[in-house]
């Protein structure tokens, strides 16, 4: 943590701002360690403080002891306090984070200079370091395990839901403290849903089954996808689904460091598009990983940010024809001095489940 608020405050001295208050959960977590859903970070050159109430101060002083733990029931008011006690005359708040109402209050309690900032804290976050990377690893395998256990599960005539729920229960098992986000299973013609969270459709033979998922694991997250056919599938989802692999395979085999988004989005893309299928591949290629499921930097059509080793993001290639059926395969990889590292492992052939 003490590295992270050094990058902190030379990122606030290149900007000549006194000190930041900082109140996204996720950011909050990332520089403090502090895993409550109550409180907020007022950091300045030399101090750091985190304000919380009643419920979280032993949990706080615990979790985070490179801070200063200030009890309160209001933060408002409390960084108000603080800010007058420090003396200092500029504080920076995150505008994409709070609110106009909390806006206006910080405003009425804070007798400073208040600046606006972006992605100060998440620009930082850009690069994982070891521990970071040692979590999302964990939380990939997790994934990976969900997805061999559930293959095992499957049959026609469940429900999406059932699925979602056989998914959800045994991460929960394997440690995670939850699902990334809501779990994606969509099966027949709502396979062609890129996001169709799971439903009471029963899965019918000849169908592809589309899992999208993660586990939530110590405050990082893994995002995998996998499609499987329930029985064979008709050529045409055959031909999407293997059209979709080689896109997958070849970004994974090519991705790699001072290379941009927009260069990694274009790999997978020509190939779905020399396929006659780019008018169904949507979506960019990717997007980054860590504390949240969607994270800088994107693997899109307009994205300039250049790949650096420790970035870790998702390669998710898909094809979505309408009343046919679609397929998406994703996996998670930490960019490298020479490439890229796969923290997803599992299989991505074309897993056909006779039951």
């Amino acid at each position: 943590m003490s590295k992270r608020l050094e990058k902190l405050r030379s990122a606030l001295e290149k900007q000549d701002v006194d000190a930041i208050f900082v109140e996204s959960e996720a950011n909050r977590r990332y520089l403090s360690g502090f895993s409550g859903t109550a409180g907020a970070l007022f950091i300045t050159k030399t101090e750091a403080y985190l304000v919380t109430d009643f419920r979280y101060v032993e949990q706080a002083k615990k979790q985070c002891p490179s801070f200063d733990i200030v009890e309160s029931l209001s933060r408002y008011d409390s960084i108000g306090e603080l800010a007058s006690k420090t003396g200092i005359k500029t504080v920076a708040f995150e505008k994409d984070h709070i609110t106009y109402t909390q806006y206006e209050w910080l405003k009425n309690h804070v007798k400073a200079e208040l600046l606006p900032v972006s992605d100060i804290v998440e620009n930082i976050r850009l690069i994982k370091d070891e521990e970071e990377i040692r979590m999302l690893k964990k939380a990939a395998v997790i994934a990976d395990e969900a997805f061999l256990h559930v293959t095992k599960q499957i049959k026609s005539g469940m429900t999406e839901r059932e699925i979602r729920d056989e998914l959800e229960f045994f991460m929960r098992k394997q440690g995670a403290d939850g699902s990334s986000f809501d779990i994606i299973v969509a099966s027949g013609w709502r396979s062609a849903l890129p996001h169709g969270v799971a439903s009471e459709k029963k899965i019918e033979k000849g169908e592809l089954v589309t899992m999208d998922f993660g586990a939530y694991y110590q405050g990082y997250c893994s995002d995998i996808t996998r499609t499987v056919a329930i029985g064979e599938p008709s050529p045409q989802l055959k031909e999407i689904y293997d059209i979709v692999y080689d896109a997958q395979i070849q970004a994974v085999n090519t991705i790699g460091p001072n290379m941009t988004g927009k260069e990694a989005d274009e790999i997978a893309r020509q190939v779905i598009e020399e396929k006659g299928y780019g008018s169904y591949f949507g979506h960019s290629l990717g997007h980054g990983l860590g504390m949240e499921v969607h994270e800088r930097p994107r693997l899109s059509k307009n994205e300039k940010t250049v790949l650096q080793p420790g970035m870790v993001v998702t390669v998710e290639p898909g094809i979505y024809v309408p009343d046919v059926g679609g397929t998406r395969i994703e996996d998670d990889i930490v960019i490298t001095e020479n490439g890229n590292e796969r923290l997803t492992t599992s299989t991505k052939e074309l897993i056909i489940i006779e039951n």
